[in-house]
């Protein structure tokens, strides 16, 4: 693991860490994962995603995790929507693809976080598709995140969307409902009988590493990108 400086907008300064695969391992050169992490303002920050970015290390995928605005040591102030955040995704995304040498990036948002990465996907070129993890669709969700459903919805880029059944922020039909008005590629995989707080947590850590990589071969082959 490697630590990382990266610039945003307006000089902010955000803190990130750089997950390689072992010398000798099968690495899938010319492919990054970025994730971001859980809504600020709750106490989301990239401790959370470090133990999947460790998981897709150890299947050859670079994997960059970093503090939002406001968060640990990153400078500025987190928002209540994280739509300023949007930059902070893409600044990051841009310089991983300018310093680690990397043509294709998967963009990976958890929880709130899904909803400022899904704003960020077409701002950048070499980002090829989205995964979420429990992507808060639901009404009551939606009166703080809502205005970045659409940015999301419209993109043609692949995009697979990871939820618990028993999810308090969106239900199993919700999330159905919106991705019917969704472009591209679109994929759901549901995750039996876990909540959304839950599946944040370490223990589905592989799971989701598994499914992430799992998704990744697709992006290249894609006709919509």
């Amino acid at each position: 693991m490697e630590s990382c400086i990266i610039e945003s907008g307006e000089g902010i300064i955000l803190q990130g860490r750089i997950f390689k695969p072992s010398a000798g391992k099968d690495v899938n050169i010319g492919t990054a994962v970025v994730l971001v992490h859980p809504y600020s303002k709750l106490g989301g920050c990239q401790g959370l995603m470090q133990g999947i970015a460790l998981r897709l290390s150890l299947k050859g995928f670079i994997s960059i995790t970093f503090d939002m605005r406001g968060v640990g040591r990153s400078t500025g102030r987190s928002t209540l929507t994280g739509y300023q955040e949007i930059e902070d995704v893409v600044s990051v995304c841009k310089w991983v693809s300018q310093n680690l040498s990397v043509k294709n990036i998967l963009l990976v948002g958890s929880s709130a976080g899904a909803t400022t990465a899904g704003s960020a996907v077409d701002k950048v070129e070499e980002v090829k598709g989205f995964a979420s993890i429990g992507y808060p669709f639901g009404l009551a969700a939606s009166i703080i995140f809502g205005r970045h459903h659409k940015a999301i919805l419209k993109s043609p880029k692949p995009k697979l969307f990871i939820l618990g059944t028993e999810d308090e922020f969106t239900s199993i039909q919700q999330l159905e409902r919106k991705l019917m008005s969704a472009a591209g590629r679109v994929q759901a995989h549901f995750v039996v009988g876990v909540g959304h707080f839950q599946m944040e947590g370490p223990a589905y850590d592989a799971r989701m590493a598994d499914l992430i990589s799992s998704f990744i071969p697709s992006l290249l082959h894609s006709p919509s990108i």
